[in-house]
């Protein structure tokens, strides 16, 4: 019978030179995204300590890059200040979104148009622009850096983003839900209407990668 054995060993060596490119370039992509997550996650940390307080007056900001004192503020305002850590403007990207797209965002308040001082710091609002960049999550895993949203009762709906420490089996929230920015164990406290991850097209939509 014929010796198929260096037919085989080199089909093989074949198949691992096609294959190893792509493991790596998508290893590669994963630790871009994981990078940035952690980077996100940073952002939102080190405003523990910094927010002591909530407070969701409507305020006239600068814009862009426009924000309150950052010794208070509302649970949508650590995500934006997350985001501004790595370089992304939220308010000004929600701005001209909402103005391109203004008939798929939520008429929850009687707005006739874009109101650059408190879009982005609405639930809703983050919750379509996020969408719109590609970051709807439908996972039911739980990952550091997921953006979450809850429904507290009422139509109230509040957003954390999850840290990388763990208690009693769950992440971790950085989130300000009324007394500043904290890291407390509320992930099952609420109902979890929505998560937001980031992921590659949503770095591509950003202009990151």
């Amino acid at each position: 019978m014929p010796n198929y054995s260096r037919y085989v060993l080199f089909f093989a060596f074949i198949c691992l030179s096609v294959i190893s490119p792509c493991e790596n370039q998508t290893k590669s992509k994963v630790s871009v995204v994981d990078s940035w997550c952690a980077k996100l996650l940073q952002g939102a940390k080190k405003q523990i300590g910094k927010t002591i307080r909530y407070d969701p007056s409507y305020q006239r900001m600068n814009y862009p890059n426009g924000d309150v004192p950052i010794e208070y503020g509302v649970c949508t305002d650590v995500i934006v200040r997350a985001f501004r850590f790595i370089g992304i403007d939220l308010q000004k990207l929600i701005h001209e979104d909402m103005k391109k797209n203004w008939s798929t965002y939520p008429k929850l308040w009687g707005l006739k148009g874009p109101d650059k001082n408190i879009d982005h710091r609405r639930v809703p609002n983050l919750a379509k622009f996020f969408t719109h960049i590609g970051m709807l999550n439908k996972d039911p895993n739980f990952l550091p850096g997921d953006l979450v949203i809850w429904d507290l009762g009422g139509g109230i709906l509040h957003v954390g983003i999850l840290s990388e420490k763990k208690e009693a089996g769950d992440y971790l929230v950085v989130h300000n839900i009324s007394s500043g920015v904290k890291q407390e164990n509320i992930l099952n406290a609420y109902k979890v209407v929505q998560k937001f991850r980031i992921n590659e097209t949503a770095l591509k939509n950003l202009k990151i990668i």
